[in-house]
């Protein structure tokens, strides 16, 4: 795994984002369209994806999709 494949994975399973929109340095707490909704795809996501568990606590941790990738990483 690298990032642009996260990045890819994010805007494939997140309807609201345009592909090819999302960075590692985008904070995803100052997206408009950000809702829990959308951290609970993140976690499942990232439990079928790369069988990891991050938990609704770790999502408030982190503030880029680099921070979540740097997370998968650890926790992987």
């Amino acid at each position: 795994m690298n990032i642009q494949e996260l990045i890819e994975k994010l805007e494939e399973e997140i309807e609201e984002v345009e592909k090819g929109t999302l960075t590692p340095l985008t904070n995803i707490r100052n997206i408009d369209w950000w809702s829990s909704m959308h951290a609970l795809v993140i976690i499942a996501l990232v439990d079928i994806e790369y069988n990891v568990q991050v938990s609704g606590k770790d999502l408030k941790e982190i503030q880029t999709i680099q921070d979540l990738y740097d997370l998968i990483v650890k926790k992987s």
